[in-house]
């Protein structure tokens, strides 16, 4: 054994596991039992999301965009008949794997495929007498990409397995939270206030949008905020009706508006908060709008209960922007499910509109983590009243997670 192979397979790292054993075992029993519902006999998980859920792996590295002889091949395999899973990984993720996952059956590629590992994972699961049913992939994840997702799906075939899409089934498990995720939430809330009081007290004109992001960064950071899954923007002046434009070394100026969008992170779960400042005193067309969207927010907010209904909050939404003369100016008013996310996202698979049909028929159950995004064009183009709040159903409450008030703050 050279040095090498000592690092890798003998080496004790210190542990870094996100959550108590018992946690992900009540997550690999809930999974089980979704599996035999839907008579899917493997499951097969190559999403970042999914693997962190089912065992605590993360990477700074997930070969998304790699050469072709470096394809993305780590998994998960989970059995339904079997009460731990097989982590399928290269060896140079060896030491990775023993720090940050609860894994107890970890297999390696052999040295020489250094990270195409699909023969040697398709013989292994053949041996194990996994493939001689109905295997389930995430076909509506990024990864892997088409070429890899595809021959996978051949091979597990040609091994006697029949292939179907169960993406929504671990999508649809993580949508009701634990308590043990709910106080990741929680936290992750904590750290997105910080970060957005920090943008306020950067906020001058003369600065940067880089310059206000890099204190975003900074604050969260300093309170054990992690990497969000989405680079957060800065923006100011009309660039604030491309909302999903990136910050740059644009210096911010007086009597502009300046929109902050960003996401706490605790343990890769997500709270997103959104604010909207002017740099200035605003003119008063400006301010009457941005008035009544703020009020907007309360009105929401005061809706919120346990079970509450989707439908519901939609008429509520809909109804309530027709009347304030909103309606008209808006550009989306909605939501999705906040929760786990690496790069390059943290929009969640639950989403909620008042002009869509999807999901109305469902509840905000206890458990379940969702923001709701307030956007509405200011007059004379200048730009976007942007907020955004994040709702916790529990149990017993239901209540926003965001601490800043909702008006068009001014930075004199």
């Amino acid at each position: 054994m050279d040095y090498r192979d000592e690092v890798y397979f003998q080496s004790e790292p210190e542990k870094e596991i996100p959550f108590p054993a018992d946690e992900f075992r009540d997550r690999l029993t809930r999974i089980r039992r979704r599996m035999a519902n839907a008579g899917i006999d493997m499951l097969y998980i190559m999403a970042p999301e999914s693997m962190y859920y089912v065992s605590g792996y993360q990477v700074e590295w997930y070969q998304a965009q790699s050469p072709r002889q470096w394809p993305a091949s780590s998994a998960i395999a989970i059995h339904v008949d079997h009460d731990k899973f097989i982590l399928f990984d290269s060896e140079r993720e060896a030491v990775l794997g023993r720090i940050f996952t609860v894994s107890t059956d970890t297999r390696y590629f052999p040295r020489d495929s250094i990270r195409d590992g699909a023969q040697f994972i398709i013989s292994e699961l053949k041996a194990a007498g996994w493939l001689n049913g109905k295997v389930g992939m995430e076909f509506w994840s990024y990864r892997p990409n088409r070429v890899i997702s595809q021959r996978l799906e051949a091979m597990f075939q040609s091994a006697g397995a029949k292939v179907v899409d169960a993406t929504e089934l671990l999508r649809e498990i993580r949508w009701i939270k634990s308590p043990t995720e709910v106080a990741c939430l929680k936290e992750a809330a904590r750290i997105a206030n910080l970060g957005m009081t920090a943008a306020k007290a950067a906020l001058r004109p003369g600065v940067s949008e880089l310059e206000v992001y890099g204190e975003i960064v900074r604050a969260m950071a300093v309170a054990g905020g992690e990497n969000p899954g989405i680079t957060m923007p800065v923006l100011s002046g009309t660039k604030t009706n491309a909302l999903h434009g990136l910050s740059t070394r644009r210096k911010i100026r007086g009597g502009e508006v300046v929109l902050v969008d960003l996401c706490g992170v605790y343990k890769r779960y997500h709270i997103n908060v959104a604010r909207s400042f002017s740099m200035g005193e605003p003119v008063k067309d400006v301010r009457d709008v941005a008035v009544k969207a703020a009020a907007s927010m309360d009105v929401i907010r005061g809706a919120l209960r346990p079970n509450l209904p989707v439908r519901e909050l939609n008429n509520l939404i809909y109804e309530h922007l027709v009347a304030a003369g909103l309606w008209d100016r808006r550009g989306w008013v909605g939501g999705y499910e906040m929760g786990i996310a690496f790069p390059p996202d943290w929009v969640g698979n639950f989403i909620y509109d008042p002009i869509s049909e999807v999901n109305v028929d469902r509840f905000f159950e206890p458990g379940t983590a969702v923001n709701y995004e307030n956007q509405f064009f200011l007059p004379r183009h200048v730009g976007q009243y942007f907020t955004i709040d994040s709702f916790l159903f529990k149990r017993d409450e239901a209540r926003g997670l965001s601490e800043m008030p909702f008006d068009l703050m001014v930075i004199e």
